[in-house]
């Protein structure tokens, strides 16, 4: 093959199509470098974008002994006198629990292949502690470090049988095994792997292959430059390509470029250059394609990173705060700042991930052992890169530093930094042109410059839309009854005998109990009440109808804002009718507006899990259709960061905006941030903290992005955000703070810490902080009287509360 069929073949590549091996094989004798290099970085731009990973780690060396006696490594060694053959337990928790408190998520378990086959005093060792085998025992620790640190393990141990690897999958998250090289010939008499049966191609392959049948998350690669041509390189690669596309289990590849060390039989080896290191880098990414995670390790070669960067990697591996390279031992980790410069001068973003990589993060049911779903659902983000912040939402816990130095002054992206598709996608939005998912999902992964590039466009939009003003209403939360006969698994305010969470007592509140209160919030100045419940096996449409003529022969002014649309259809049902002439007679009635709650996620693939019994996506839109052609409006909700990904945040915008074209009935768009602490699902080890905080601050300015120019409030909730919060998200595309509540129960009862009420004083201190005009509003966003505003400042205390109990409801704790 020619250098322009050759060129032909790369263009290929960059239009999704895979090289054939023999294709591959041609690339042998490539030499145009700089085209190679460009191909490599655009493939790996097409999904990596300008994100550069990395794992925090912390290196545990089980045992430096080993059966094989490779000619360049210095890790492995003989015993010696007075040292024991393993790590003890007590040394194996010290090392990891200092990884813990270095913020560490992964354990690395290093060690020699089998030296109990070659060494006695391994035997001995093993048979003294209770092991049959070296992998038996760092199975033992492995499950150990988990245990007491919360540190997730990967385990390198070499060659490895069916039944090792099985073992091993109950107990670390990932598995691995560098092939090094698919090339018989190295392991022949003078070869650098003579003398070492684990480093034969054939039975480091069939590892590998087992691995993927077992379904374990696995790394592999080569080491270049101990002898091999490229040619041989490129057959290895094609080899693991081949059971990658059996299997899809390899996560990472790496390219490890051959260091010598003294003392060694190849210390005076020459090493390659580093024309070759990134000359195969470039070949792994051609080869492999955009979506598979390329690695070399930046302590091999110090003061290069650009360069490897524009070869085509994605991820730096481990790197650890905490211990050093034991294989490696003279050259030393980077440290975390300069990596994250180094990265940041290629126009790049680092971020760190798990042992185990996003996409098997995000498939952990297949991946992982029921044992460790938990574990690491919780250790990571909705896009299933590493959780490193403590913030959850509705916990008092302090916003992280780095996002209050963003916002303390006005946003300011690097612009030569922001990705060419990000600023395409904003000019998109702003233009008020439709986002495909893709698209969405795509402004969602952001980082970086990217993040704050698309805040300061949906500030700036906010700004354009709704000026300097920030609204909110004064407001009663009435939350009648918890007693619900739905099982949704993110709910923790229900209670009943068939709720899933035992906290507090079952009531029900009497018709006057609810008037009362509703007395109580027009006194201290209140235009609306929010009345929403449990689903009571005991009410019908007729107990919906009954509150709102109550409320409204009291006190005819005061909107009712109520029902979501779960108890709209369950209370037509109720009645034998339809969902419209349902919402015909609560108009009568005195309803003002519907909440847009129940809404969860809007895709069913998702509430199949997390609210199986509640009612679908197309009918929580029917009901909102319906109650749009009626004459309500209507509020709009999310509730997100549990157990979805970002395309069902992009479906769940996608269907609201569709919906608003044709009808106008939204009044704003409500994100509701999971609130994990008490929540079912969380405590099952099925969902993550709620969103990270960058998450959150992203759907309050995506939505702004996405939903422009059909809805044009953006809500952000001070219950799941807090005051700093919402201050930020005020910043990015918010412009109302909701309601005042008074008596908000329901994020409480899932953990919430912001207290039930923000009266209009504090209200306006948060927006006045940041410049802004603090203004009343009433439910549809019009001018409160200067009475009711008068009467909302400086109100009384409320009185007590009276929940009705509801003995009948009690569950059976026996």
């Amino acid at each position: 093959m020619n250098t322009h069929e050759q060129a032909g073949m790369l263009a290929a590549a960059l239009q999704g199509q895979m090289l054939s091996d023999d294709e591959a094989r041609s690339l042998a004798g490539f030499t145009d470098l700089s085209l190679l290099l460009e191909t490599a970085s655009q493939l790996r731009d097409t999904v990596h974008h300008n994100r550069i990973s990395y794992s925090r780690k912390v290196f545990i060396p089980l045992t430096q002994l080993c059966r094989d006696v490779c000619h360049y490594c210095t890790f492995a060694h003989p015993p010696r006198r007075g040292q024991r053959a393993y790590l003890s337990p007590d040394e194996i928790l010290a090392i990891a629990r200092a990884g813990a408190e270095a913020g560490c998520h992964e354990a690395l378990f290093t060690l020699g292949d089998k030296p109990e086959l070659r060494y006695k005093v391994a035997r001995q060792e093993l048979a003294e502690m209770g092991y049959a085998s070296t992998i038996a025992y760092l199975a033992a620790m492995a499950e150990l470090v988990f245990k007491e640190t919360g540190l997730l393990p990967h385990a390198n141990p070499g060659v490895m049988t069916a039944e090792d690897i099985t073992l091993l999958r109950r107990v670390t998250v990932s598995q691995g095994i560098m092939l090094e090289s698919a090339s018989e010939r190295l392991s022949e008499r003078g070869g650098p792997h003579y003398g070492s049966p684990d480093k034969r191609p054939a039975v480091r392959l069939e590892t590998i292959r087992l691995a993927g049948e077992l379904q374990v998350p696995f790394t592999s690669g080569i080491l270049i430059g101990i002898g091999e041509t490229r040619a041989e390189r490129i057959e290895s690669l094609l080899a693991l390509r081949s059971l990658h596309q059996s299997y899809g289990h390899i996560q990472e590849i790496i390219i490890q470029n051959f260091r010598a060390k003294p003392d060694t039989r190849m210390a005076h080896a020459p090493e390659p250059d580093l024309d070759e290191l990134l000359w195969t880098l470039a070949v792994a990414r051609v080869l492999f394609g955009p979506t598979m995670n390329i690695q070399a390790p930046p302590n091999l070669s110090p003061g290069t990173y650009r360069q490897l960067i524009k070869a085509g990697l994605n991820d730096w591996g481990g790197v650890s705060p905490v211990t050093p390279d034991h294989v490696n031992p003279e050259a030393k980790w980077p440290h975390l700042q300069e990596l994250e410069q180094e990265t940041a001068a290629a126009g790049k973003f680092l971020l760190e991930r798990l042992a185990i990589y996003p996409d098997y993060v995000l498939n952990a049911s297949r991946w992982l052992d029921q044992s460790l779903i938990a574990a690491t659902l919780q250790a990571s983000d909705t896009d299933g890169f590493a959780r490193t912040e403590q913030w959850s939402p509705g916990a008092e816990q302090p916003i992280p530093a780095s996002y209050i130095q963003t916002f303390a002054q006005a946003l300011n992206p690097d612009t030569t930094r922001v990705q060419p598709d990000i600023s395409s996608l904003i000019a998109k939005a702003t233009a008020g042109e439709d986002l495909t998912e893709q698209e969405i999902v795509r402004l969602f992964q952001a980082r970086g410059d990217d993040f704050t590039a698309i805040c300061q466009a949906a500030n700036d939009l906010r700004k354009r839309v709704n000026g300097d003003v920030v609204t909110y209403v004064v407001n009663r939360n009435i939350n009648y009854t918890n007693i619900c006969y739905f099982r949704c698994q993110f709910c923790a305010f229900s209670k009943g005998k068939l709720s899933e969470n035992l906290r507090g007592a079952p009531y029900d509140l009497g018709l006057d109990e609810v008037v009362r209160r509703a007395q109580e919030a027009w006194e201290r100045g209140a235009t609306e009440v929010c009345m929403q419940g449990g689903i009571h096996p005991e009410y019908t449409g007729e107990t919906y109808l009954r509150m709102c003529r109550a409320i409204k022969a009291v006190l005819p002014d005061m909107h009712i804002h109520a029902f979501s649309p779960l108890e709209v259809w369950q209370g037509a049902q109720t009645l034998g009718l339809s969902v419209h002439d349902f919402l015909v007679q609560l108009k009568e009635a005195g309803l003002g507006t519907l909440p847009g709650t129940a809404a969860e996620i809007l895709d069913d693939e998702v509430r199949a899990t997390l609210c199986p019994d509640k009612i679908k996506t197309d009918e929580w839109l029917h009901v909102m259709e319906e109650a749009h052609k009626v004459g309500f409006r209507t509020t709009a909700t999310i509730m997100y960061g549990h157990q979805e990904q970002p395309k069902y945040w992009a479906r769940h915008l996608l269907r609201l905006k569709q919906l608003q074209a044709r009808t106008g009935g939204f009044t704003e768009f409500v994100p509701l941030p999971f609130v994990h602490m008490e929540a079912p699902v969380y405590w099952k080890g099925r969902a993550r903290k709620g969103p990270t905080f960058r998450e959150a601050i992203l759907m309050h300015a995506v939505a702004r992005l996405v939903l422009y120019p059909l809805i044009t409030s953006i809500q952000v909730s001070w219950v799941k955000m807090g005051r700093e919060g919402v201050k930020i998200c005020l910043q990015a595309g918010a412009n109302d703070m909701g309601g005042t509540l008074m008596n908000e129960s329901i994020t409480r009862a899932a953990g919430g810490e912001f207290g039930q009420e923000l009266p209009p004083e504090q209200m306006e201190e948060v927006i006045s902080s940041l410049g802004r005009i603090p203004q009343q509003r009433t439910t549809l966003y019009r001018s409160v009287s200067d009475e009711r505003r008068q009467a909302s400042y400086n109100a009384p205390v409320l009185q007590p509360i009276v929940l009705t109990p509801s003995k009948r409801y009690v569950r059976n704790r026996a």
